[in-house]
């Protein structure tokens, strides 16, 4: 069993009402697909709970929510892959007594932050007790700072002392710089549509992906929850990148 924790988002993209949004969202479609034990831990503002929390609850797996302050939004826009975001509001970091208990039966924990400030090293240690953690390289990235997204490579280096898989976007992979030089045993690196790399036990290999003419949003996240999943069932890293990918595919089909 697996479990997904993050901020859920409200994302406006151009010329369309807002929806919800996250990692904690896009990995529990992917969870859908799959069909298999897990749950979900999602955070987002008491007064935006109806609008965020319900289309979650839909998706079919169990979902623990915890309240915020304030819920992270989000503003994006598209160019084919190329995509420009506007922070217009971020949600305050998890801490570790926020963390509610999760069965026994969890083996993996997937996190999935929307900026460095989401998860501080404290709550991943926490998370990372008895399971192995994967977690979303925006945590590592994402200045969080109101207005157009800013990424840099200024991260506590303890943010990776439990991460067992850190999955990056070429573009995240781009400003830390090699990934095989990474402190983790598995880094994968996804390329939009045209596949993912794994980098682990010295080695790398491209897996490709099936390019679709469709909204985007929540790939990443997809393919995070798709992974580790197939991770926690034995599949070896590269076998686990290849059936991630036609789970994004399925999932971003069905939009």
């Amino acid at each position: 069993m697996i479990a997904l924790v993050g901020n859920l988002s409200r994302d406006v993209l151009h010329g369309k009402p807002p929806r919800v949004g996250g990692g904690s969202y896009h990995g529990a479609r992917a969870l859908h697909r799959l069909r298999v034990p897990a749950r979900v831990v999602a955070r987002c503002a008491a007064a935006d709970r109806d609008a965020l929390v319900r289309p979650l609850v839909r998706l079919g797996t169990p979902v623990r929510f915890v309240a915020s302050q304030t819920t992270a939004s989000f503003r994006i826009d598209y160019d084919g892959d190329s995509r420009r975001m506007y922070v217009d509001a971020l949600a305050e970091p998890w801490q570790p007594d926020e963390l509610p208990s999760l069965p026994d039966g969890v083996r993996w924990v997937h996190v999935a932050p929307l900026a460095r400030s989401d998860f501080p090293p404290e709550t991943l240690a926490a998370l990372a007790r008895r399971r192995r953690l994967s977690l979303d390289g925006q945590g590592l990235v994402r200045v969080p700072r109101e207005g157009p997204l800013e990424l840099d490579a200024d991260y506590d280096p303890e943010l990776l002392r439990h991460v067992w898989i850190l999955k990056l976007s070429e573009e995240e992979a781009a400003i830390l710089g090699d990934p095989a030089a990474l402190p983790v045993r598995e880094v994968v690196v996804t390329s939009g549509a045209r596949g993912a790399t794994v980098f682990t036990g010295g080695r790398s290999e491209f897996v490709p992906a099936r390019g679709l003419d469709t909204d985007p949003t929540g790939a990443g996240d997809a393919f995070c929850a798709a992974y580790v999943v197939s991770r926690g069932a034995g599949f070896p890293p590269v076998a686990a990148a290849r059936r991630a990918t036609a789970v994004v595919a399925a999932v971003l089909s069905a939009r």
